[in-house]
């Protein structure tokens, strides 16, 4: 069994971020996922090896939470897949994972979480949202507020969804809903302050209501990414984009401006699908980026 101190953190002022792992995705994440990351593109960016690609040029992508205490609240960003969850992509299906349990190590029993951030309500994204108890889904955090944005919500509410996405939604957002549990959060260009280390940023594109979450903590700063970044190949190839960008252009506009505001500054980068070690400072190289990893503490 893991101990609090084998899970991976990075200090953000007085604020200490933990990831909270859940499941190495399979190889064949990354040609579905950025079929436009070629081999021949990965291989060419030495700097991607051995950490977030193979020496064959397979990308390196994981799904994990990160969660913190800030302002007094004690706050997880994303919930991944999930447990016993029916998908239509394989890599997500019936999953058994111990994710509970290495959230609870890390510090975070689900009983004591008071705040879940939801960057947008995919279903790799929002999936430990409920577990199932007597046949039933029901809330994993149920002493906790779940934000999303607003446009996220209303986007989703007003589209013709197919069977999967419906289930989705079934198991894993419309009971936190009907429990009372969820905000919609208006979140203006400018971003929208949770509290005052916490930040919500638009960053649409991948779906219309998708924020990345900003920690601002005695002088120091991270970003969490969601999926405006799947994977730091993007910071190297800007223009490529996830098979499942809602808005490829939007989404590639988006990822040019937090990226170009990021580089040759001190904020720590999060990626929620980054592999180990999963966070770094975006570097200029070239016309374009490439990500300084910075080890766990």
């Amino acid at each position: 069994m893991r101990t609090p101190s084998t899970t991976p953190s990075w200090s953000v002022g007085d604020v200490i971020v933990h990831r909270v792992d859940e499941v190495p995705l399979p190889p064949a994440t990354g040609p579905w996922l950025l079929p436009d990351a070629t081999p021949d593109l990965v291989l060419g960016q030495d700097w991607l090896r051995p950490h977030f690609a193979d020496h064959d040029g397979v990308l390196h992508i994981d799904s994990h939470s990160f969660a913190f205490v800030v302002d007094g609240s004690r706050v997880l960003v994303d919930t991944g897949i999930g447990n016993g969850k029916q998908r239509a992509n394989p890599a997500w299906h019936d999953l058994r994972t111990d994710y509970l349990e290495r959230l609870t190590e890390a510090g975070f029993p689900p009983e004591t979480i008071d705040l879940v951030i939801l960057t947008h309500l995919h279903a790799d994204h929002v999936g430990w949202n409920t577990r199932q108890v007597d046949g039933a889904w029901v809330p994993t955090f149920p002493n906790a507020r779940y934000l999303t944005s607003r446009t996220e919500r209303e986007f989703w509410a007003g589209q013709d969804m197919d069977e999967a996405r419906r289930q989705m939604f079934r198991d894993s957002v419309i009971p936190i809903e009907e429990a009372g549990l969820l905000d919609l959060v208006d979140v203006p260009a400018e971003g929208a302050r949770i509290s005052p280390g916490l930040r919500l940023i638009p960053t649409p594109g991948h779906t219309p209501g998708h924020v990345a979450v900003e920690l601002a903590v005695q002088g120091e700063t991270a970003l969490i990414t969601g999926d405006c970044v799947h994977h730091p190949i993007q910071l190297a190839h800007l223009g490529i984009g996830a098979c499942v960008d809602i808005d490829p252009r939007r989404s590639e506009a988006t990822r040019r401006a937090l990226l170009a505001s990021l580089a040759a500054t001190d904020t720590l980068l999060l990626g929620t699908h980054f592999a180990p070690p999963t966070v770094g400072r975006v570097v200029t190289d070239g016309d374009a980026y490439r990500l300084l990893p910075v080890s766990a503490d």
